[in-house]
């Protein structure tokens, strides 16, 4: 299978370099360098970012390296992130001479450290495991591991210390990422250990604020229990979170009124939600004229419209999301990943559903990276940073 396409910002072109360096954490650039169908790929990442191609070219394989990586970030271990990692290394991949095959991606995580770069070989057969990986910042390797020997659930880490030695070493387990692991093994005691632990906290606070999306409508149109009020990602319990959102932020919530008007059929005056008694809720939309519709009569495309609508319009107190604690939320961007993000949707619900996301991501708190079977409609879209489209050939 061929490289994928670089990225294609649609209007006006613009690059990665020419913007100003973020004061919050960020991802700017997905590299697959073996994974899945891509080979030696890499993907320039702004604000919004839409995967398009049609089925088969890899879209949603590149939104799955960008979670796995977030979940890494988040200390994860490799078998929870990859349980089926054989269908992550390349079709063609051949095994070396000890049975092993895997796969290869990375990121690049810009902020006010600079771009800082990660680089993980994941070996998937015979065993599951990380048997190598890069952290580096401005030409300077500041983490480096390798896998040793094989007998040993271990691989040999070395990081720059810029002391009496000029790198530590010591093992690091084979089954989580280094990058994540380093502020609990670096003192930081001199300026190179300083360094280190800026650029690997850049990098994991960077990815770990990601909320991973795919509204499934046939699961959003039953009553959903009363719980926690966390979105889950296939917005199942989408009612319980309208009935906890609406009383806690009134601004919020119309705004998403608003939205809602503007791409669903017919008069919306309000976006309801109410207890049915028997520890359930259930949404609604009011019409303004004494009725009211239950979101199960709701056709599938309002209804991912209606759901990504809240997604772009909250955040991670909101969604279901693992944030990094000891970072303050306003150091902090969350990414949503959207699969299909225009299946089921009509041109005029595609249109405002990107203008939201690009309104929202023009404030620096939110990124939006979705996968679409085609862009066309994206071309002029107004915002204060244009469209990164990626087209994508199977």
């Amino acid at each position: 299978m061929p490289p994928a396409a670089n990225s294609a910002p649609s209007s006006p072109l613009r690059t990665l370099a020419d913007r100003p360096r973020p004061d919050r954490p960020c991802v700017t650039e997905l590299r697959l360098s073996a994974f899945a169908g891509h080979r030696r790929a890499g993907f320039a990442l702004g604000p919004v970012t839409l995967f398009a191609g049609g089925s088969g070219c890899g879209k949603t394989s590149a939104l799955r390296a960008y979670e796995a990586l977030a979940r890494l970030g988040g200390g994860a271990e490799v078998g929870e992130v990859f349980p089926d990692a054989a269908d992550c290394v390349p079709q063609r991949a051949r095994p070396d001479a000890q049975r092993r095959r895997g796969f290869r991606i990375g990121c690049t995580a810009d902020g006010p450290e600079g771009p800082v770069r990660l680089d993980v070989a994941v070996q998937a057969e015979p065993e599951l495991r990380i048997v190598g990986e890069r952290l580096t910042a401005g030409g300077l390797v500041l983490l480096e591991t390798a896998l040793r020997d094989p007998s040993r659930r271990t691989v040999q880490a070395a990081w720059h210390t810029a002391g009496s030695a000029p790198v530590t070493r010591a093992p690091l387990p084979d089954d989580r990422l280094g990058t994540a692991l380093l502020p609990l093994r670096v003192a930081g005691k001199t300026d190179g250990q300083r360094r280190v632990l800026a650029g690997a906290e850049q990098m994991v606070v960077a990815l770990r604020s990601v909320f991973a999306c795919d509204p499934r409508p046939g699961r959003m149109r039953a009553p959903a229990p009363l719980g926690s009020g966390l979105l889950l990602g296939g917005c199942d319990n989408l009612a319980d979170v309208l009935w906890r959102t609406r009383a806690e932020c009134t601004r919020r919530h119309a705004q998403l009124v608003e939205v809602v008007r503007a791409g669903c059929a017919g008069p919306v005056a309000d976006v309801l939600a109410e207890p049915l008694g028997d520890g359930t809720v259930q949404a609604l939309l009011d019409r303004g004229d004494g009725f009211r519709t239950a979101l199960g009569r709701l056709g599938d495309g309002e209804l991912r419209y209606l759901a990504l609508a809240l997604v772009l319009l909250t955040g991670p107190g909101v969604l279901e999301v693992d944030t990094a604690g000891e970072v303050p939320a306003a150091m902090q961007t969350l990414t949503v990943l959207a699969d299909g993000f225009d299946r089921s949707l009509d041109p005029r619900q595609r249109r405002e559903l990107l203008r939201l996301a690009l309104r929202t991501a023009g404030r620096g708190h939110i990124r939006v990276v979705a996968a679409v079977s085609d862009a066309s409609w994206a071309a002029g879209a107004a915002g204060p940073e244009p469209v990164t489209v990626v087209h994508l050939e199977p």
